[in-house]
């Protein structure tokens, strides 16, 4: 498990150069926009004088592969059929050969096992196994449990993002605890209190006024997010608060049930859905409170930006989330489902400004401290040398 230490006044400093580029191909299902693959992106942008990146996309480009081929990273689609795809297996293997891969760093589950089906056929590279989260329900699985510790090489590591992740990984995937690692995921938080003094002009922007009390999710529109236990909570807020507002960031296949659900309950003046966005950093400010509703998570970066944009945060209490919000000291968390008490943390820190900025500050201060985007580069720096079998500096 890592060690965590306190972030440096400039938490992006690229670790120590060498003098030949390791080769990392980052396997994902799609580059779309979401919490494992904008993670994805920012260890190759930041890392790409340590490493030389490529990406590989087993399903479809997505808004973000499309940017990351206009910067010059070489981003591969397979087009994956349904089911167990042995073409896309034999593709892969194909590229990673003609790539001459020295680390595959697989991002979840699925691109894992592709990784390690591929290397059947191109046997060099070790793999590195990111788990960013789980999905809901979430139990031990006994064919993948065999299969993972069949498959499995003393080379290859596996990393959790908290330590919620890491357990899920030792008991429903049959990894041995000693084999899993937690690196949490680091966010560049520079950006976040630069971007406080605009709060009064998006505000304006999104038709907000000085006594309207705005709430602000930002999470992929997918149903392990659950926007519609934060549409019934805003349904129960609304009655007792005419003012709040509730903005949903963010784009998904989930985005025609929510439209209908907003006009269901008559919520289509209280809720807005601004789509993708790539102002969150000066979106974030204009909101009073960061809400989250998701049944399953690993370490949410929407949540620690939150955070550094000194907001309270009330969150559903499952996955890693604990292991980010401080209940009653940096936000409140429930259980999952629970629109009820959702509804009454808002209302309580809707009633008390102080309250709302006495747990700002005390989530801004736990972010830079804990999720530090340097020390987070530099644990994956460690891995990719010593997988590659590079020296490490002492």
């Amino acid at each position: 498990m890592t060690t965590l230490t306190a972030a440096p006044a400039s938490d992006v400093r690229p670790p120590t150069p060498l003098t030949k580029r390791i080769t990392v191909c980052q396997v994902l299902h799609s580059l779309t926009v979401g919490g494992a693959e904008v993670l994805a992106a920012r260890i190759a942008r930041q890392l790409s004088g340590e490493c030389r990146f490529l990406f590989v996309c087993l399903d479809e480009l997505g808004a973000l592969g499309e940017t990351l081929r206009a910067e010059g990273f070489p981003v591969e689609v397979l087009g994956r059929r349904a089911g167990l795809d042995l073409r896309c297996t034999w593709r892969l293997a194909r590229y990673l050969r003609r790539e001459q891969v020295e680390v595959i760093h697989a991002h979840q589950y699925t691109p894992f096992s592709y990784a390690v089906l591929a290397r059947l056929l191109y046997r060099r590279p070790p793999i590195l196994f990111t788990e960013h989260g789980r999905h809901f329900p979430d139990y031990p699985r006994r064919k993948r449990m065999l299969f993972n510790r069949m498959m499995l090489r003393r080379t290859d590591r596996v990393v959790g993002v908290g330590e919620a992740v890491r357990q899920a990984l030792v008991t429903n995937e049959g990894i041995p605890a000693p084999r899993v690692e937690v690196i949490y995921n680091g966010v560049d938080l520079s950006a976040f209190g630069r971007l406080l003094h605009e709060r009064d002009a998006v505000r304006r922007e999104l038709g907000l006024t000085a006594d309207d009390f705005a709430v602000m999710q930002v999470a992929r529109l997918d149903y392990l997010k659950d926007h519609a236990t934060a549409l019934r909570t805003m349904k129960r807020l609304s009655a007792q608060l005419p003012g709040a507002r509730l903005f949903l960031v963010g784009e998904g296949p989930e985005r025609g049930k929510i439209e209908s659900l907003i006009a269901e309950l008559g919520l289509a003046e209280r809720v807005r859905l601004l789509g993708l966005r790539r102002d969150v950093a000066r979106l974030l400010p204009a909101a009073d409170v960061f809400l989250l509703t998701s049944i399953s998570e690993g370490i949410p970066l929407t949540v620690i930006e939150a955070m550094a944009a000194r907001l309270p945060v009330v969150s559903t209490n499952v996955g890693g989330l604990a292991e980010v919000v401080e209940d009653g000291a940096t936000g409140h968390l429930t259980p999952s489902g629970d629109d009820a008490a959702l509804a009454e943390h808002l209302r309580r820190l809707a009633s008390d400004p102080a309250l709302r900025l006495r747990l700002g500050r005390a989530g801004d201060a736990r972010a830079r401290m804990l999720f530090s985007e340097h020390e987070m580069n530099e644990s994956y720096t460690r891995l990719y040398r010593r997988m590659a079998g590079r020296p490490c500096p002492a």
